[in-house]
């Protein structure tokens, strides 16, 4: 009989536990991610009633590959774009979140007497959500369309990184054994050095690599090939001294920004999901039952804790934030569970060997139990909403809508703040390029040289000469590139900032210099490096306008690849329709666009420049289409169809600026919210809202009215008023007072600024 090797034997029994149990799992509508925890606590060893895992290694093994391929996954629906995008709100709620449980975790663990280290890692534990369990939960109860929702994905997102700083942190934390605040340092600044030049590096190379290889490529060598580059990232963090896992993430995010993201996403999903199977089963082979009832007290301790934690801590940030009551309330009870990177975690403080074995069943355990209350959470949201809204004294309640009112501002930008900004950005990408070279030259290039080209010191000489030419393009972007020239111009028109100016512009010329003198310090002595620190500064202005041209190649090259997969869903929406030379056009709509508040029938766009509009996109949402009582909204991108002579005429039209007399302007600047109270006589008494008037009377919307301290938000316009009533107007003071003027007894307007 053949012998079949115990690895084979062992992956067929988890595989097949796995799908029994997930059939089962998916008949119940519950989450996979449970099936396959319950698989593997059957067919582990703590269970006698089914075969047993022989080798647990090997599984370990697998279960390994299945971190780096589920961070994988979620590196290439991530995208460092996602994250600029989800807003100041979402980035606020997910760090007070993260700093909220990193604290109750690490308290908790003291007040059930574990070890310092074992609290530390439950905080960090604590701390992240199930991005899974919230997408599947939004699915099923239709809810991924609401505000809160977009609120909890953009948390998400920013979690996911924030899980990667605390992987690297805790590994530190884990290897040094003591809170030193310099070593923790050093380790956050060595990540942040290594993620930008890992992004800067990757978006130059990759998307450029597969743009030119796509001829080669079918679905298997694409597979392949993003494989290869996410192994290999892999290996390079790995011997950066980060974990694989964090390599994975960053491979997939640098994917997610090419035109290949969406194939390769579609591609690996099959190579995650049996990789990720195997990871969450061997998450079930580890739980001892036994274990669990012995700490059934601290389970339930820790789940309520998650529970009221997580939802507190996301009410808070979201009021902070000024996202208003009933939004703070809904994304709070959302995210109030842990799960996959939950899981890694507290793998990882397994694989150190500085946790407790009771922590990872205790987790699995708590994340079983969140992951079945993720439902009933959401649904009670409202609810929960409508109990703190009776409880809460009318004058917080008032305090927290002026505060939401407050936080919803159109900030304007000053150029200080533009030039200030790019300043920063421009000088630490670049001080991060310019310090790999020199690392990259005097670790890898000298050896090499010195060994196999030429010897002693003409060997440096030959070095610093190669990474020179290297630097020279960052460097004199560095000193003397302007990316916000026409913002830095009117600065400088204002005499009393040029010395400010003066001093931008020394101290990134000192900068640069300094760089040229660090490179010339690792092989010459300090004379020799001042004359040859003089002979490159005089390189690098007579060659000025060649080294300019190269980098701005240099720059365009990157801006390419990283807009690449932008880039090409618009050449999607503009197609020319041959023999007649029509194009599909988009056009962005300015705020202040004549066009803004108008019809499409008002415009009458098809008959004065013969162009149809054919698709409307406003924020997330696509009109296609538009009938012609459509409105144009501010920032709408408008998909016109046309010939080239006829788009342009359109373009000119909806550039136009809309122009208001002096007396417009007044009004519109003094719109405020006002109150009037219905009394005895009032022309509006036994009126409906729809036959007032108070729309025509006053340019104003009524949005609330207020009877017998019942209070009604947008009330319907066949609402009759009634003595007493408090009418919310938002409109002109001016007109809203001649109203009352009209009425016997006049109420009392209270502007609220």
């Amino acid at each position: 009989m053949t012998h079949l090797p115990h690895l084979i034997t062992d992956l067929g029994l988890i595989l097949g536990a796995a799908g029994i149990t997930t059939l089962l799992f998916k008949k119940l509508k519950q989450p996979l991610v449970l099936g396959y925890i319950i698989a593997g606590l059957l067919v582990g060893p703590h269970v006698a009633l089914f075969p047993t895992i022989i080798e647990l290694e090997n599984i370990n093994i697998w279960a390994e590959i299945g971190v780096i391929f589920l961070l994988f996954s979620l590196g290439l629906e991530f995208s460092f774009k996602k994250l600029v995008k989800v807003g100041g709100a979402s980035s606020v709620m997910a760090l007070i979140e993260v700093v909220v449980m990193l604290l109750l975790g690490y308290l908790t663990g003291k007040i059930l007497g574990w070890s310092t280290m074992d609290s530390i890692f439950l905080g960090g534990i604590l701390s992240i959500s199930s991005t899974t369990i919230i997408i599947r939960a939004f699915d099923e109860l239709g809810v991924k369309t609401q505000r809160f929702a977009g609120l909890v994905f953009g948390v998400l997102i920013v979690e996911d990184l924030v899980a990667i700083l605390l992987m690297v942190l805790l590994s530190t934390l884990a290897v040094s054994q003591q809170f030193a605040g310099s070593e923790m340092l050093a380790a956050v600044l060595k990540l942040a050095f290594f993620l930008l030049l890992w992004f800067l590096g990757g978006i130059f190379l990759i998307p450029t690599f597969l743009r030119k290889a796509s001829k080669l490529m079918n679905d298997e060598t694409l597979l392949i090939v993003s494989l290869a580059l996410c192994l290999l990232m892999v290996i390079l963090a790995a011997q950066a001294g980060f974990s694989p896992a964090l390599g994975a993430f960053i491979m997939g995010s640098i994917l997610a920004e090419t035109t290949k993201a969406e194939k390769i996403e579609h591609l690996v999903a099959s190579v995650k999901d049996l990789f990720g199977a195997i990871f969450f089963v061997s998450v079930g082979i580890l739980i001892d039952p036994a274990m669990m009832v012995t700490y059934a007290g601290p389970i339930a301790l820790i789940t309520l804790v998650t529970l009221v934690g997580k939802a507190i801590s996301i009410t808070g940030g979201g009021l902070i934030s000024g996202q208003g009551l009933k939004t703070s309330i809904q994304s709070g009870m959302s995210v109030s569970q842990i799960g996959e990177f939950s899981f890694i975690i507290a793998t990882l403080g397994l694989t150190l060997k500085v946790t407790s074995d009771f922590l990872y069943p205790v987790a699995v355990a708590v994340s079983a139990v969140t992951t079945f209350t993720t439902p009933y959470m959401i649904k009670f949201s409202e609810p929960l909403y409508r109990l703190v809204e009776r409880l809460l004294p009318a004058k917080w309640q008032k305090s927290l809508n002026e505060y939401s009112s407050g936080t919803q501002i159109i900030s304007t930008t000053s150029d200080w703040k533009l030039v200030l900004r790019s300043y920063v950005l421009h000088m630490v990408v670049y001080c991060v390029i310019i310090i790999s070279i020199i690392l990259l030259s005097a670790q890898y290039l000298n050896p090499f040289i010195v060994e196999n080209v030429v010897n002693g010191n003409w060997g440096d000489v030959v070095t610093t000469a190669i990474t020179f030419l290297v630097m020279a393009p960052f460097l004199w972007a560095l000193a003397i590139y302007h990316p916000q020239k026409e913002a830095q111009g009117r600065i400088w028109a204002n005499r009393n900032y040029r010395s400010l100016v003066i001093v931008l512009e020394f101290g990134r010329v000192a900068v640069a210099i300094l760089f040229i003198g660090v490179l010339l310090n690792q092989f010459f002595s300090v004379q020799l490096a001042i004359v040859v620190g003089l002979v490159m500064v005089a390189f690098l202005m007579m060659f000025s306008q060649k080294i300019q041209q190269f980098y701005i190649r240099i720059e365009n090259r990157f801006v390419k690849n990283l807009n690449a997969r932008e880039l090409q869903e618009a050449v999607r929406m503009h197609h020319t329709l041959t023999p007649w030379d029509v194009h599909l056009t988009s056009f962005e709509i300015d705020p202040g666009s004549a066009v803004v508040g108008k019809s499409l029938l008002d415009l009458q766009v098809r008959e004065k420049y013969g162009v149809n509009v054919a698709v409307i996109e406003r924020g997330d949402r696509t009109i296609t289409a538009p009938t012609r009582n459509e409105l144009i909204f501010p920032n709408d991108k408008v998909f016109v169809v046309g010939e080239e002579s006829q788009t342009e005429a359109f373009r000119q039209f909806i550039q136009t600026r809309s122009v208001l007399t002096s007396s417009q302007e007044e009004e519109r600047e003094s719109v405020r919210l006002q109150k009037l109270q219905i009394r005895a006589g009032s022309v509006l008494l036994h009126k409906s809202i729809r036959n007032s008037g108070v729309r025509e009377k006053t340019k104003g919307l009524i949005v609330g009215v207020e009877r017998k301290g019942r209070r009604m938000l947008n009330p319907d316009s066949e609402l009759v008023f009634e003595e007493g009533d408090i009418v919310w107007i938002v409109g002109l003071p001016r007109r809203i007072k001649q109203l009352e003027v009209a009425s016997p007894e006049p109420g009392i307007p209270e502007a609220l600024a």
